[in-house]
């Protein structure tokens, strides 16, 4: 039998709207702030820790192994080695899983994981012909080389590529992620009435939280030069269904359903945990906020990538014998409100479960348990950072309402779903 594996606490940032209040803190240094304060709130040293592995995607050129960068600005010594791990979308769910194989492989049982990103700081990028230009002048030998390879530069040369929007295509499909959300609204019939309805329900979910203050026991406020910003500030207070009908479509211009108000934000955010044996939390006289029961990773077809969630959770559900009806609180991320409702349907679809997995349907799921406090649309989606955010926010969720078992599962860019198996 298996060591069960501890979340012992966890910690995030604010998660702020893309160059914005965090536009200029840079990825590393906002994990490294969350990651000191968690490892002084738990009064551990920092020499305990056998390793340190943190999830990002935009990782960026001048903090090559971003989690090795983060790791000793937060204080650990250089004796404790750090390495990052890149998922796409479920980057932070992938270093809690390394860390778990890492245990159950004897090689260490405490850890610092989580996951960190600044799309602000996603950069603009030469094109091609201009990267070749610039190479074949500096290593041209003679002046008369040097005026020949002038004339061949034309002002096209200097117009970007945004790593943002290159970041957010898929190579395998070739479609931004915007595209395989109006797949999945075209294939199960999602009107663009109930795509603003959801995210509605988001923003007022969230601006409820907030206002009651869920979420001030797992937020660590950031200072910059220019703010102090203590909340997610995403959230549109007192958002109307008349404010998100007037958004014209960004994806698909002419037919399409999917807007910048239906759709997860660009933001920036850190969350970090602190994962260990249940053994190791006993010795160190640390009480864990829950446990990973298990997870899943699965694949799909990636022009249809929003229902990961659906093929993870089969997945788990497999493996660990677990239903639709054990589960008390679901965090589902909210990539697309249209990718959303398209697991809704398919959970509770003997049709499409049986084509797809030759099985019953998983079952209904209750949305009075889904993303009880918000999601990705009102509070954003810094993507290194959310799969260890949903996990932390169902585990405290799960706290807050005494009750045990929770599922954290999300999509994943290029065809892939992940799912965590919780209890408390």
């Amino acid at each position: 039998m298996k060591e069960r594996i501890a979340i012992i606490d966890g910690l995030r940032s604010p998660i702020a709207k893309a160059n914005g209040k965090l536009n200029d803190v840079s990825a590393d240094t906002l994990g490294a702030i969350i990651t000191k304060e968690l490892v002084l709130r738990n009064n551990l040293e920092y020499a305990q820790f056998d390793e340190v592995i943190i999830g990002n995607v935009a990782q960026p050129a001048n903090a090559a192994n971003i989690a090795r960068v983060m790791a000793i600005r937060a204080g650990f010594p250089q004796s404790i080695p750090a390495y990052t791990v890149h998922r796409n979308c479920a980057s932070g769910m992938q270093s809690i899983s390394s860390a778990i194989e890492k245990i159950h492989s004897n090689q260490g049982d405490l850890y610092l994981v989580g996951g960190m990103e600044s799309m602000s700081n996603i950069p603009l990028f030469y094109s091609d012909e201009f990267r070749n230009f610039i190479t074949k002048f500096t290593y041209a030998k003679s002046i008369t080389t040097k005026l020949k390879l002038l004339t061949s530069f034309r002002l096209g040369f200097l117009k970007p590529t945004i790593g943002l929007i290159a970041g957010l295509t898929d190579p395998i499909s070739g479609k931004i992620m915007g595209i395989t959300a109006e797949n999945l609204a075209n294939e199960f019939k999602i009107s663009r009435d109930a795509q603003d309805e959801y995210a509605l329900n988001s923003h007022l979910k969230a601006q409820k939280a907030i206002e009651s203050g869920v979420f001030k026991d797992e937020i660590h406020p950031i200072m910059t030069k220019n703010a102090s910003i203590i909340d997610d500030d995403g959230v549109r207070f007192n958002q109307t269904i008349e404010a998100l009908n007037k958004l014209n479509p960004i994806f698909d211009r002419f037919s399409g359903t999917v807007t910048a108000g239906n759709s997860s934000q660009v933001s920036d955010g850190a969350c970090s945990l602190i994962v260990c044996t249940e053994s190791k939390a006993k010795q160190l006289n640390l009480e864990p906020i829950g446990f990973i029961k298990d997870y899943a990773y699965a694949g799909l077809d990636a022009h249809r990538m929003g229902l990961g969630p659906i093929y993870a959770t089969k997945k788990l559900f497999d493996k660990t014998g677990v239903s639709l009806k054990d589960i008390d609180v679901i965090e589902l991320n909210e990539a697309f409100a249209a990718q959303v409702i398209a697991n809704l349907k398919a959970f509770k679809s003997n049709e499409f479960c049986k084509k797809t997995f030759n099985s019953n349907a998983l079952g209904e799921i209750d949305e009075s348990i889904l993303n009880i406090n918000g999601g990705a649309i009102a509070l954003g989606h810094p993507v290194g950072m959310s799969g260890a955010r949903i996990v932390l926010t169902a585990l405290k969720e799960l706290k807050r309402r005494d009750d045990k078992l929770g599922l954290a599962t999300l999509c994943i860019g290029g065809g892939q779903g992940a799912s965590f198996l919780l209890e408390v």
